[in-house]
């Protein structure tokens, strides 16, 4: 069971890493005509091309947990698949809920590093365009993010 779990957690450790690679060399590469409608401002629109990533990266977690399923202590793909999920789970209300606002929850949620990761993708944001990019990941946030908002937190006390 450890090693289920472990295998768990590591996957979902490693979607940090995928996230920020297919974001980086698909959503801003390849794929650009359906991720490009997420950098647009002002949209209003609560579906986006955009949420179509969410149905693709679903896919290697629904296989994984179904295939899992029939044998849960001998092979790890359902612990691998469920890794993928929760990830896909943090990265719905992260992303979309806390970050995004498309549904209305969480709007008065501090802390050093919510505020941290928010500013880092506001910045990712200004950038309209398939190229120049920064900060492409999600849950891990650069330093000097934090230390922003560490100042921003004493200056406002």
């Amino acid at each position: 069971m450890v090693i289920n779990i472990f295998s768990m957690l590591i996957t979902f450790v490693f979607m940090e890493f995928a996230a920020w690679w297919s974001h980086k060399h698909i959503m801003h590469g390849i794929l650009w005509y359906l991720h490009s409608d997420h950098h647009k401002k002002n949209q209003n629109k609560f579906l986006e091309m955009n949420d179509i990533f969410a149905l693709i990266f679903a896919l290697p977690s629904m296989i994984l947990l179904t295939v899992g399923l029939n044998n849960l202590n001998e092979k790890p793909y359902f612990w691998i698949g469920l890794g993928i999920l929760l990830y896909g789970v943090a990265y719905f209300f992260v992303h979309d809920v806390f970050i995004h606002q498309r549904i209305k929850l969480f709007r008065r949620v501090k802390g050093q590093y919510l505020q941290a990761m928010k500013k880092a993708h506001k910045i990712h944001h200004k950038n309209l365009n398939k190229e120049n990019g920064v900060y492409f990941g999600f849950l891990w946030v650069p330093k000097h993010f934090f230390e922003q908002e560490k100042q921003t937190i004493k200056q406002n006390r």
